[in-house]
């Protein structure tokens, strides 16, 4: 069902380093974003595919991890991600790249999911370090790193608490706890039609 994967589609932040991801895997997830929709149907997306171990770690040091676990600097060698999808947009074909590389980050991570892996969907980049490791042309813009892998870690959805903190947080078992704002905190209006009554 869909519910059941998109409350397993954590942002998995270790791995199991050494279970590989095949490069097959990660084009069949880039076919799931390239089926998913996109703004006036432009397309404009494109990718960089990795799991290769010297890429990984390339990439690996462009990457931001966890900001609100202020002690932690990211996965240790050992449980970093097996493989990464770079999502790239094509100013040839569009400047304005809309949600659809949100859209397309979704529908991967929700197919590595199906496919008993995790992923973290990260923003936080050093675009130009990336830009030149990665020898990436000035008009493809460095949108969203997805880092794929076997997952090592086990992630709860936690209620928001009356003080209302949304910052995830792990406790003294590496439980990772991801707090979650209730529907009828996010829900502002319902309206219905009202049945006829004889």
């Amino acid at each position: 069902m869909i519910a059941d994967l998109i409350k397993a589609n954590r942002s998995c932040r270790r791995f199991a380093e050494d279970h590989p991801v095949d490069l097959h895997t990660l084009e069949e997830l880039v076919d799931l974003a390239r089926l998913s929709a996109s703004g006036a149907n432009l397309q404009p997306l494109k990718y960089i595919l990795s799991c290769e171990p010297a890429l990984n770690a390339l990439i690996f040091k462009c990457l931001g991890w966890a900001a609100y676990l202020k002690d932690w600097a990211g996965p240790q060698p050992g449980e970093r991600p097996a493989a990464y999808i770079v999502i790239l947009g094509d100013s040839n074909i569009s400047k304005d790249f809309g949600v659809d590389h949100g859209i397309a980050a979704q529908s991967i991570l929700l197919g590595a999911r199906e496919k008993g892996l995790a992923g973290c969907m990260l923003g936080s980049i050093n675009r130009k370090d990336l830009r030149s490791r990665l020898d990436i042309p000035a008009h493809l813009r460095v949108l969203l790193v997805l880092a794929i892998g076997q997952p090592r870690e086990k992630i709860v959805i936690e209620t928001v608490g009356p003080d209302g903190n949304i910052r995830y947080w792990r406790d003294d078992r590496a439980v990772h706890h991801v707090p979650k704002r209730s529907l009828p905190q996010i829900i502002i209006a319902s309206h219905a039609v009202e049945s006829q009554r004889e």
